[in-house]
């Protein structure tokens, strides 16, 4: 097979559009629908100083690489959570792929922090709950404290395709209501964006071949059996039915957002009387977890 704009052979072919590109004809595509993205929803400026989120895995290293590469201002951060025998291995991951693009790495360990990794915490909430407040109140409190203007992470079409799936099966409005490639910023809350948006994950993994990214591709063991994974093989056994279902359903979900806007409590945000961090309540959900009774400082030393 060849390329649709060349005589080299086809180094993928994509379902949507229907048509084989070559490996740099490849690059091209992906890096311009990833440039759209950013331009399409007005994410961020070239002046403004980037944190990307970043795990070792795929997703995060390929937008960390493709801002570096369009000439942003980034720096990545690694939240070692502690899960032993997969989150030092992850680790070293992220330190490659940060030399490889020779960007400043801060890393911030979750057992010295806090004294426990996730999964050895005594509490009734489910581990994957708690780790999912304990990275984002993280990667939050330290973009805050050091100045950052913009989080980044690394989500892609098949998270938010399986992300409003979900929450439509279970009527979660208020989650509906919040959910798009962009969070704005507020107050201490620092604004937080997704530029593969609207690539998907195979296209992500063709990508990182094309350029030689190294990354994890062992899962998290505290992710077998979510309700997440399998939201994302529905959607894709009709993606291959229908090419498009994705992109159409995620485009089709931003245009009648507007319709679950009404649902977003308007309660009072408080100030944690620990950490002086958003909070609904007296006391946030990361401080009452880790039974904090002092902030952590996160500052860059």
């Amino acid at each position: 097979m060849k390329c649709k704009f060349c005589e080299k052979e086809a180094y993928i072919k994509l379902y949507h559009p229907k048509i084989p590109l070559c490996r740099e004809h490849f690059i091209e595509y992906f890096e311009r629908k990833v440039r759209r993205t950013i331009e399409r929803y007005k994410l961020f400026k070239k002046d403004e100083r980037i944190l990307v989120a970043i795990s070792g895995g795929k997703d995060s290293a390929v937008v960390s690489y493709i801002l570096k590469k369009f000439n942003y201002d980034i720096q990545c951060l690694y939240i070692n959570l502690g899960v032993r025998g997969y989150s030092d291995k992850c680790e070293e991951y992220v330190k490659k792929q940060c030399k490889m693009i020779d960007t400043p790495l801060h890393i911030v360990k979750i057992r010295e922090l806090l004294g426990s990794g996730i999964g050895e915490l005594r509490t009734t909430r489910p581990t994957c709950s708690y780790c999912g407040t304990t990275k984002r109140y993280i990667s939050n409190k330290f973009a805050y404290d050091n100045n950052f203007d913009v989080v980044v992470t690394g989500h892609n079409i098949d998270d938010e395709a399986s992300f409003i799936f979900g929450n439509v099966l279970n009527w979660n409005t208020q989650y509906l209501a919040k959910q798009g490639p962009i969070l704005p910023g507020e107050g201490k809350f620092v604004k937080k964006v997704k530029p593969l948006y609207e690539v998907t994950e195979r296209e992500i993994v063709a990508y990182a071949s094309a350029v030689g990214i190294d990354y994890v591709t062992d899962k998290c063991p505290y992710s077998k059996g979510a309700i997440t994974l399998r939201y994302k093989e529905i959607i894709n056994q009709l993606e291959k039915i229908r090419p498009g279902t994705k992109i159409k359903f995620v485009r089709g979900f931003l245009k009648k957002r507007h319709l679950f806007e009404g649902e977003i409590e308007k309660g009072k945000i408080n100030e944690c009387k620990v950490c002086g961090m958003p909070s609904g309540g007296k006391v946030c959900s990361f401080c009452r977890i880790w039974d904090l009774r002092e902030a952590v400082d996160l500052s860059i030393k």
